[in-house]
């Protein structure tokens, strides 16, 4: 992503990879490495209208059973996401030393979840992930929970469903999930799988925010109905363990989700 502003720029590193390199994240990455350029003085352009602080984050999952939070605080992450459910079977065994690692480390932090369609109702896994760490509380510390819909790691990409079932799966979790936290969740997918699998539907961009996923150097094209991004998952490595994660506005406007989701 182009930086606007001053003469100095520093490079940050996108890493890339040609294939798919674990389950959770089959996202379509091009072969080649982009780079982010970011001023010196710590602005990065989000939009090419205006130039804002860098807010930068990360995504963790079983897979980073060991997380130093205090070294991830002082490298310059403001948030957390924590994977905490699968479906409506798994729980991660270290969600609850990441959530609070993360928390103590005065990170603003949530909880995601990775969804099944094949396996239960948007409605079922709801409140599996509610009631296994994904709810929300409006103490100025704790994000919306996220949705994480997007390819199939076992199977087919859209789940053997067709795009109106998705959508009403889709809809089924969000409802559930605003009327057991009052808060919307935050949608985490890819702008491929979502045309592929929802048809391009647009209706849930009227209240829930974007959290895309796109390795590239810049967020690209963004899901039907969303015409910004919340968060972007732009790397799934880097300065710190897991998926690096950017957040599209100012500390004072994460602050301000935390607080008011």
């Amino acid at each position: 992503m182009p930086a606007k502003g001053g003469a100095l720029i520093r490079q940050m590193p996108i890493w890339c990879h040609s294939v798919a390199w674990r389950a959770r994240r089959i996202v379509a990455i091009a072969a080649s490495c982009g780079v982010i350029a970011v001023l010196a003085t710590g602005l990065l352009a989000s939009d090419p209208a205006a130039a804002q602080p860098v807010v930068l984050g990360l995504d963790v999952s079983d897979h980073q059973p060991s997380v130093d939070w205090s070294k991830v605080a002082s490298a310059g992450a403001q948030f957390a996401y924590v994977k905490a459910t699968e479906g409506t079977g798994f729980v991660n065994a270290d969600f609850a030393a990441q959530y609070n690692g993360a928390y103590q480390a005065r990170l603003i932090r949530g909880a995601y979840h990775f969804a099944l369609p094949n396996k239960s109702s948007g409605a079922a896994q709801a409140r599996y992930f509610v009631a296994h760490g994904g709810g929300w509380t409006a103490d100025g510390r704790t994000l919306p929970g996220a949705l994480d819909i997007e390819y199939n790691p076992n199977g087919a990409e859209c789940y053997g469903l067709g795009q109106s079932a998705t959508v009403s799966w889709i809809a089924s979790f969000n409802d559930t999930y605003k009327a057991l936290t009052s808060v919307w969740p935050v949608i985490y997918t890819t702008t491929a799988w979502w045309a592929k699998c929802t048809g391009n539907y647009g209706g849930f961009a009227r209240q829930d925010p974007l959290w895309i996923a796109r390795y590239s150097a810049t967020a690209g094209t963004l899901p039907a109905g969303w015409s910004i991004y919340t968060f972007w998952q732009y790397a799934p490595a880097g300065t710190f363990p897991g998926d690096q994660d950017i957040f599209n506005g100012s500390s004072s406007q994460l602050l301000k989700i935390a607080a008011n989701g």
